[in-house]
C-alpha cells in the first residue's frame, strides 16, 4: 500500500486536529506554570532548616517522581469514587489531567530550580539581609529572578517534555491531538498517514514555544543586555547643583554609636570568638586588624547579624540590636534580633556582592524603594549623587559584570549609603582587588572618613588603617590583644603587634 499524501495533508485543514491543539496548549502551559510555581516552594522546602517542612518536601518530590503519570492519571480522574465530593471538578478531563501533571511535574521542576537555587553565591541573600530585606523581599527580588534565569534552559526543556506528555492524558478521553488521530485511524486503518500528522502538530507546537521561550531566555541574560548608555549633560548638571546628599545620618543619642559586649562565637565547638568587648563612638573610625584566622571577618558579620552569637550583646545608640535571650535556668538561648535597628548598619562585602542581574543604578534602588524611603524622583536623584561623589555616575545604567573590581566595590558603597546608615561596617574591602584598583577605593573610604562616618574596617592594608583611624583593634586567636589610638601602637608598647608589623613601612 503506498502512503497517501493527499490524506495526510487534507489533515492539516480538519478542524478538530487544531481544536485538540489548542487543548495541549492550554493543558501544557498551564501545567508549566503551576509547576514552576509549586516547585520553587518544594525546593525551597527541601532546603528550609524548618525539619517539617524540609521532610514534606523530600517526601513530595520522592513520590511523585516515583509514580508514573499514567498512573497518577486514572487515580486523578477516578478519585469521586473515594471521594464524591470532588466529582464536579474531576470529572472534567482537562481538570483531572491538569492536576495531575501538576503533582508530577511539581516534584521534577522543583530539582530544577533547586539546581537554580544552589548556583545563587550565598552572598547574594547577606547582601540583601544586611540592606534590611527579609526573607520573602529577599526570595522575590535578589533570588527568583537569578535563579530563574539559570534554571530557565533546563524548564524550557521540561515544557517540551510535558507537550509530549499531554498524550497520555487520552487515558482518561480528553480529546488532545492523540485521541483525534486515534479516532481517524481506527475509521479508515490509514495509521501511517494519521499519525504523521500527529507528529507534525506536535512538532509544530514544539517549535512556536521553543522559538517564544528562546527569545525569553535571550531578554533575560543580562551579559546579553550590556549597555554603554551615558548620563547626559542635563542630568549632569541637574546631579552637581542639587543639595548634596545627607550621608552623616544624626542621631540624639550621646554614648556609643555600637556597643559589643562579650561576643563569643564557635564553629563546630571549636572557638573562634571569645569575650569580645568592642565600643564604637559616634563619627568614630575603628579598624581592625590581625593575622589570618584572627576572628576579624567573624566579628564584623556578628555586629551586623549575619552571624549569630552564641554569647553576647550588641547595643545600637543605647537599644539592643542582638542578644541572646534565656527564657529560664537550663532553658536552651534564643537568638533575638530587633529589625528595626538592621538598617541602621551598612556593610561593604570583600567580594562586593552587587546583584548582577540589576544595572548599577537599580542595585542603589533596590533596597530604599523596598522599604519606601522616598518617591521615585528622589531616590534617583540620591543615587545619581552618590554615584558621583564616588566616580560612578557615567556607569549608572552598566550590569555589574562590565565593571572593573575597584568600580564594583565603589557601587557596592554607594548601595550601602542609600540606606542612610549610622555605622559603616567594611570587610576587607580590598583584599579582592589588583593592587592598582585598592587606592581608588580607598580614597572613598577615606573620604567619608573625612565627613565624620562611623566605620568599623577589617583591612591588611595597614598604612591606610594608620592614616584614617581613631582606633586600631589588633585581633588574635579569637581575643583583642590590644585596643588604642595609631600613635599609641606605632610606639611600640605591645611586643605582640610590634612583630605583626615589623616588616611593614608605616608612612
Amino acid at each position: 500500500m503506498m502512503f497517501d499524501w493527499d490524506y495526510m495533508f487534507s489533515l492539516f485543514s480538519l478542524s478538530d486536529f487544531w481544536v485538540a491543539s489548542l487543548t495541549v496548549i492550554k493543558l501544557s502551559v498551564a501545567s508549566w506554570l503551576l509547576s514552576i510555581v509549586f516547585g520553587f516552594v518544594l525546593a525551597l522546602g527541601k532546603q528550609s532548616d524548618f525539619a517539617l517542612f524540609n521532610m514534606a518536601s523530600k517526601f513530595y518530590i520522592w513520590l511523585f517522581r516515583s509514580l508514573p503519570l499514567l498512573v497518577l492519571l486514572i487515580f486523578v480522574y477516578n478519585m469521586p469514587q473515594m471521594l464524591p465530593s470532588t466529582s464536579g471538578l474531576l470529572s472534567d478531563p482537562f481538570w483531572s489531567g491538569l492536576i495531575a501533571m501538576v503533582l508530577c511535574e511539581s516534584a521534577y521542576v522543583a530539582e530544577i530550580h533547586r539546581g537554580g537555587l544552589l548556583s545563587i553565591p550565598k552572598g547574594q541573600g547577606e547582601a540583601a539581609r544586611a540592606l534590611g530585606i527579609r526573607f520573602l523581599g529577599i526570595q522575590w527580588l535578589v533570588v527568583i529572578p537569578q535563579a530563574l534565569r539559570v534554571a530557565l534552559p533546563s524548564l524550557v526543556n521540561e515544557y517540551i517534555s510535558i507537550v509530549k506528555l499531554t498524550s497520555l492524558v487520552s487515558v482518561i478521553s480528553l480529546t488532545e491531538i492523540l485521541m483525534v488521530g486515534q479516532r481517524l485511524y481506527s475509521q479508515n486503518f490509514l495509521v501511517l498517514e494519521t499519525m504523521a500528522a500527529v507528529a507534525v502538530f506536535y512538532i509544530f507546537i514544539v517549535t512556536i514555544f521553543d522559538f517564544l521561550l528562546k527569545r525569553l531566555e535571550d531578554y533575560l541574560d543580562v551579559t546579553k543586555g550590556c549597555t554603554n548608555q551615558q548620563p547626559s549633560d542635563e542630568l549632569i548638571e541637574k546631579v552637581k547643583n542639587a543639595p548634596a546628599p545627607e550621608i552623616k545620618p544624626t542621631s540624639e543619642f550621646d554614648g556609643p554609636a555600637l556597643q559589643a559586649s562579650k561576643l563569643h562565637k564557635a564553629y563546630n565547638d571549636v572557638e573562634v570568638l571569645g569575650s569580645v568587648n568592642l565600643s564604637i563612638q559616634q563619627g568614630e573610625v575603628v579598624s581592625v586588624i590581625g593575622p589570618s584566622g584572627s576572628g576579624k571577618t567573624t566579628l564584623i558579620r556578628l555586629l551586623n547579624g549575619l552571624e549569630q552569637l552564641d554569647n553576647g550583646e550588641i547595643d545600637i545608640n543605647g537599644q539592643s540590636f542582638l542578644k541572646l535571650l534565656r527564657n529560664g535556668p537550663g532553658s536552651k538561648p534564643r537568638f533575638v534580633e530587633s529589625s528595626e535597628h538592621r538598617n541602621k548598619i551598612g556593610m561593604v562585602f570583600q567580594s562586593f556582592n552587587l546583584f548582577p542581574h540589576l544595572t548599577v543604578l537599580d542595585n542603589l534602588l533596590l533596597a530604599p524603594r523596598h522599604h519606601n524611603m522616598g518617591s521615585k524622583e528622589d531616590l534617583e536623584m540620591q543615587a545619581y549623587q552618590l554615584l558621583n561623589k564616588v566616580g560612578m555616575l557615567e556607569h549608572a545604567w552598566k550590569y555589574p559584570h562590565q565593571l572593573s573590581g575597584g568600580q564594583q566595590q565603589r557601587v557596592a558603597i554607594s548601595r550601602a549609603l542609600m540606606m542612610r546608615p549610622q555605622i559603616m561596617l567594611f570587610d576587607e574591602p580590598t583584599s579582592a582587588l589588583d593592587p592598582e584598583k585598592v587606592h581608588e577605593v580607598l580614597q572613598v573610604i577615606e573620604d567619608l572618613a573625612r565627613e565624620g562616618i562611623t566605620m568599623v574596617i577589617v583591612t591588611h592594608e595597614m598604612n591606610f588603617a594608620f592614616k584614617v583611624s581613631d582606633r586600631i583593634v589588633f585581633m588574635e586567636k579569637g581575643r583583642v590583644v590590644c585596643d588604642d589610638a595609631p600613635q599609641v601602637l606605632r610606639d611600640g608598647h605591645n611586643p605582640r603587634v610590634d612583630a605583626f608589623l615589623k616588616d611593614v613601612s608605616l608612612a
